[in-house]
């Protein structure tokens, strides 16, 4: 990277942590006088914000898109709306790091503002749907008219997912690293890197070699530049060890519980023959992400359970949203897949962190993303909490009982509701 490159993102990456998500100075935001009223008051909401170690009865004020307020009660005189969440568990809006909502455009996806009703989700990350030859149009002409906040990352392949179910990595040809560079330098501000899927039914027996091409994208970009990592049943046992040991710090592992078997109906994913591989767990030390990712053939009950006890806890959880995933028995909308893990003995707070702060941070783009504090966006998602026993299914048809499931009520994207209370004139963004 040149230096005067580099003098730049420096200089961008301290001007947004001292900026509101106007893109102003936070100290040159007006403050709000005794006769100003809040856009949206949520009142009565038993916020659960793990970031700022929150958790218990507040209001929230709602001004110009960002949390201007929380108290224990604010005044509903103070508000032009008011939406009562009854008490329910209301957390930032969450993030669902691994989605494909490139509809029209990638053959698998889905509008992401159809995913709110089910999960709840603030916003999401294109796994890939688009490559560098049409990554234009999913930024012209689907991120715009989404309120759902969106970002990406950019297929290695130049046409991304748009040959679904045609494999796009048979012909390693239409992996081209320059292409790529390009797409993620010119739309750095909502591309987060390279994705990149490893199965041996994707990419055929070209071993390392997409890997290796997403790598290189991601440096050849001159920014900061993550790859998102898809496996599930690759090639070898040995060639899962060997792509581990490519992933960088800050890189994302997705799947990371698959136990999709591979072409020859070997299991060659993280947990072989009830081992986790010592590459695995090296690589979550250096800082590689582990993101579920289950959609619906790449989460494995016995594979989660052995990796977890052995060391290789999750950093995130996505759903793998796409036209087909949702149709199946695991019905892994995001919320669903948080359920799930609690279920397998995380926390609440836990779970509520791998889909807020965590994978606000490898997004890395709005300050006080994935938080409740004071400026931060203001995005929420209110959840009741279903208890009673519950049965749940993985890809692989292993079931496990459960007592808790986490459904969606509301959901408040940049200070605007889904639904009531509508606001008028509504949303601009």
């Amino acid at each position: 990277m040149s230096p005067s490159r580099r003098q730049f993102l420096h200089t961008a990456t301290a001007f947004a942590a001292t900026t509101g998500s106007l893109g102003l100075p936070a100290a040159a935001l007006a403050a709000m006088g005794p006769a100003d009223k809040y856009d949206l008051l949520v009142k009565n909401a038993y916020v659960l914000d793990p970031s700022q170690n929150l958790a218990g009865r507040r209001d929230i004020g709602i001004r110009y898109g960002l949390i201007e307020t929380l108290a224990d009660n604010i005044d509903s005189a103070r508000a032009n709306r008011v939406l009562d969440a009854g008490g329910m568990l209301t957390t930032p809006g969450l993030i669902d790091l691994h989605c494909h909502t490139f509809p029209y455009g990638s053959a698998i996806g889905i509008p992401a503002d159809e995913l709110v009703a089910h999960q709840g989700s603030t916003t999401v990350v294109s796994a890939g749907d688009a490559g560098a030859n049409n990554l234009a149009a999913f930024r012209r002409f689907i991120v715009p008219a989404s309120r759902t906040r969106q970002f990406a990352f950019v297929h290695i392949a130049v046409a991304g997912l748009a040959g679904f179910p045609v494999p796009e990595l048979f012909n390693i040809d239409y992996a081209q690293p320059e292409a790529a560079a390009r797409a993620i330098a010119e739309n750095a501000d909502f591309v987060l890197g390279c994705k990149v899927r490893m199965s041996e039914n994707v990419i055929a027996r070209h071993g390392l070699e997409p890997l290796k091409r997403a790598i290189r994208a991601c440096e050849l970009s001159g920014v900061p530049a993550k790859i998102m990592c898809h496996i599930g049943g690759v090639q070898t046992g040995e060639l899962m060890s060997q792509i581990l040991d490519l992933l960088r710090p800050g890189d994302v592992l997705t799947h990371c519980y698959s136990g999709a078997p591979n072409d020859a109906g070997k299991f060659t994913n993280i947990v072989q023959d009830g081992k986790l591989l010592p590459a695995a767990l090296a690589a979550k030390q250096r800082g590689v992400m582990f993101d579920i990712g289950h959609g619906g053939g790449s989460f494995d009950y016995t594979v989660a359970e052995a990796a977890i006890a052995q060391g290789c806890l999750p950093d995130t959880v996505s759903s793998d949203a796409h036209v087909f995933s949702m149709n199946s028995v695991g019905v892994p909308y995001l919320t669903n897949v948080m359920s799930k893990l609690i279920g397998m003995g995380f926390s609440l707070p836990e779970v509520v962190t791998m889909a807020t702060a965590a994978p606000a941070r490898v997004i890395a783009r709005i300050p006080k993303h994935g938080t409740l504090q004071v400026g931060a966006p203001a995005d929420l998602t209110v959840l009741d909490r279903i208890e009673g026993p519950v049965e749940f299914v993985d890809t692989r048809n292993n079931k496990r009982s459960g007592k808790l499931v986490l459904k969606p009520m509301h959901t408040i994207a940049g200070g605007v509701a889904f639904g009531r209370p509508y606001q008028s004139p509504f949303s601009v963004r």
